[in-house]
């Protein structure tokens, strides 16, 4: 960046020099005025319009017009020799809260960088500044015109933005202000509140739009240049009218519910694959476990805990398997539910401990478990009836084992 101004912000009886950088730039495509048949450059020349002749740039002054058509010249010597006060110093004039100023009234903004030796006094008002949350009000002379300006902090670097004359900005005096306003109904007024929230953001991001108007016109220099044929951008069809406020409103609120769902989509694509990916891996892991169930399910034999609640069949076969299986994790859902006085199985935990982790525990009804496998196969038959009417589905299975 190249320095603009120089000169120094008064706060109090502290002066600290700086250095005044332009804080914006245009990014206008600079287009010149041409003759169309053979691209010639069009000039422009200094004429008098008195004697007609060109006058050098050196010879030209300034002038103010009066109402009769009369010129009152002024002459550069005698601008520069007007009393200017704030000529080459930023004075700070009295602190308010940001928010009391309307924006309207900010014109351009610049960078202040603290000269040698001034870092030490730079810090400490911005500091000082941003911690009393609030904004200096500065007067500034800059090319020979006096402006307010607000002194503020920006990412650690004070900021100094322009201000408008409290009667440079116009006042509105427009007829509809001065009739009575239309009513409005109820459900409009809902129907606006929901359009501004479907598409409320909770901060500010620039980055996200760009100036397509600027893209255009540099793809159609660059097409011109490498000798390409140039064709006009498709028309857009003009959305039909909505036949009145309230169709209007619920349209926009339609489409702006829609536009969202579609930025999240793609914005959830990358880590959605991932997800599919862990849910497949996942799936896999569980059939396996599920093979190495069934198949010592048919190992297995059916038999009675001391407290006489069943742990053969699914429930024994979680604890042979490692419990990695979704049947197995189903089977002990439903032996969760069956108390006895010698313990019951809470927290889906099979017979010989968590199924989810597939962990022995040695639990007591492992124990009740343990104790019952003494008992003869034969007897298992002579049970299953009671385990019927007791545990349904699971004395099914039991039968089975049998």
């Amino acid at each position: 960046m190249r320095v603009m101004w120089k000169g120094a912000v008064s706060f109090g009886l502290v002066t600290i020099p700086i250095h005044l950088y332009a804080a914006t730039e245009s990014k206008n495509v600079s287009l010149r005025q041409v003759h169309e048949a053979d691209g010639g450059r069009i000039q422009y020349k200094r004429v008098c319009t008195v004697d007609g002749e060109e006058v050098p740039y050196a010879d030209i002054a300034k002038g103010y017009e009066l109402s009769d058509g009369g010129m009152v010249v002024l002459t550069d010597k005698e601008l520069s020799e007007l009393p200017i006060s704030t000529s080459r110093s930023i004075d700070v004039q009295e602190f308010v809260p940001l928010e009391a100023i309307d924006p309207i009234y900010f014109d351009k903004s610049y960078y202040l960088e603290p000269q040698k030796a001034a870092t030490k006094p730079y810090v400490l008002l911005r500091d000082a500044l941003h911690k009393s949350g609030q904004v200096a009000i500065t007067k500034v002379a800059i090319r020979q015109r006096e402006s307010l300006a607000v002194l503020r902090v920006v990412s650690d670097v004070m900021v100094l933005t322009t201000m408008l004359w409290p009667d440079e900005v116009r006042e509105v005096d427009f007829p509809f202000l001065r009739e009575d306003p239309p009513e409005v109904r109820s459900q409009e007024m809902s129907m606006a509140s929901s359009l501004i929230d479907s598409l409320s953001d909770s901060v500010f991001e620039p980055d996200k739009y760009r100036d397509s108007y600027r893209e255009a016109l540099l793809d159609l220099i660059q097409s011109k240049i490498e000798g390409k044929e140039t064709a006009p951008p498709p028309e857009v069809e003009a959305e039909p009218e909505a036949t009145d406020l309230m169709s209007a409103l619920q349209a926009s609120v339609t489409a702006a519910k829609e536009a969202r769902d579609s930025d999240s989509a793609e914005d959830g694509g990358t880590s959605g694959a991932g997800s599919r990916s862990s849910r497949s891996s996942g799936s896999k892991a569980s059939s396996n476990g599920s093979t190495g169930t069934k198949s010592a399910s048919r190992r297995s034999t059916g038999t009675k805990s001391g407290d006489g609640t069943s742990s053969g069949g699914r429930e024994s076969t979680a604890t042979s398997s490692g419990g990695k299986s979704s049947s197995s994790k189903a089977s002990t859902g439903k032996a969760s539910a069956r108390k006895g006085s010698g313990g019951k199985n809470a927290g889906g935990k099979s017979s010989g401990g968590k199924s989810s982790g597939g962990k022995s525990s040695g639990t007591k009804e492992s124990d009740s478990a343990g104790s019952a496998a003494g008992k003869s196969a034969g007897s298992a038959g002579e049970e299953s009836e009671e385990r019927k009417t007791r545990s349904g589905g699971s004395g099914r299975s039991t039968r089975k084992s049998a």
